[in-house]
């Protein structure tokens, strides 16, 4: 209602309560409320499930030492956490079969983009926004450039602005549909030419819109990855070194300590551990790190023998360490 942070504010000004502020990004986004309450405003992000909620809501014992379990009891969480990875951790679509999941989901993105997007911001290309939400979602993890979509689109008959797809981009950020990962640097320009990593907010947004319909195990567990270093609250960027070795994830947390750190499903292949270790290592060289870690899909796997301070670890086991361990 016009005028809702006037009431809110004498609310506060009179004491003795607590207000709690929830909506629609349709209607006022995060940032525009705090304006709107003159720096009185505490924000707190509301995420589909962590790894940890889901155990809770599903009525799973969470453990106290993660890394200390039997092999029997780490094989359970191995199969918990194939199941989070499909499910995701939207309350909502706990339980339901894979059909009623996925038009649940979709129904999720049509509504966001109609009020969220088109509504809220006046956006009249929406075939560019359909487009760019398929090309998004539909390839989590990877690699996104503005102006190689903007080519794709044109060689589609499909007129687009550069300006106009950069402000899609935001607004779907805005909406929390999907985050942006830009490449790490203190250059400027290096991080706008560079593309940018784009995960959705939730791992089980990418088989929907995958039309080659292959799981993609790999994809949706850095999805995780990066999702939880977001709830944790920690800023994320991608490493791309000198001599041309990328690392998923450089992240900062709120005390300034860093990690760097590989996503990998399995080490089936010898060459593909040598491969990480080699960009963890260029990286830590260009950047440094509190903490070098490969998190793979399963503590099933055989892990490989690396050197200190190198770690490799179970990907659902760092979600579930304390915090203080991060």
């Amino acid at each position: 209602m016009p005028g809702w942070e006037m009431f809110a504010r004498r609310i506060l000004d009179d004491g003795g309560y607590e207000l709690w502020l929830s909506g629609s990004s349709a209607k006022l986004l995060s940032r525009e409320i705090a304006t709107s309450m003159r720096g009185r405003a505490w924000e707190i992000v509301m995420h589909p499930f962590s790894f940890r909620e889901w155990l809770r809501h599903h009525g799973y014992e969470i453990p106290e030492q993660p890394g200390q379990l039997s092999s029997r009891r780490a094989v359970l969480f191995d199969q918990h956490f194939s199941r989070y990875l499909e499910t995701g951790g939207f309350p909502e679509a706990q339980g339901l079969s894979g059909s009623e999941r996925r038009q649940l989901l979709q129904s999720y993105v049509d509504v966001l983009m109609l009020r969220d997007v088109l509504e809220r911001h006046q956006v009249g290309n929406v075939t560019a926004l359909r487009w760019m939400v398929r090309r998004l979602l539909g390839n989590p993890a990877g690699s996104f450039s503005i102006t190689k979509f903007e080519a794709d689109l044109k060689s589609q008959g499909i007129a687009a602005g550069r300006e106009s797809l950069y402000a899609m981009l935001d607004h779907l950020e805005d909406a929390f549909l999907l985050h942006a990962v830009p490449v790490a640097t203190d250059s400027e320009k290096r991080r706008q030419v560079n593309p940018r990593k784009v995960y959705p907010v939730d791992p089980a947004l990418g088989p929907v819109f995958d039309r080659s319909r292959k799981a993609n195990f790999g994809h949706a567990l850095e999805v995780a990855v990066h999702n939880e270093l977001r709830r944790r609250g920690a800023e994320v960027a991608y490493v791309k070194t000198g001599d041309g070795f990328e690392v998923d994830f450089l992240s900062r947390d709120a005390d300034g300590g860093q990690s760097l750190i590989q996503v990998c499903a399995g080490f089936d292949d010898p060459a593909t551990l040598a491969r990480e270790v080699r960009g963890l290592e260029a990286a830590a060289a260009e950047h440094h790190a509190d903490r070098l870690l490969i998190l793979t899909a399963e503590s099933s796997v055989r892990f490989p023998s690396v050197a200190a301070p190198l770690q490799v670890l179970p990907a659902w086991q760092w979600m579930l360490e304390s915090p203080a361990a991060i």
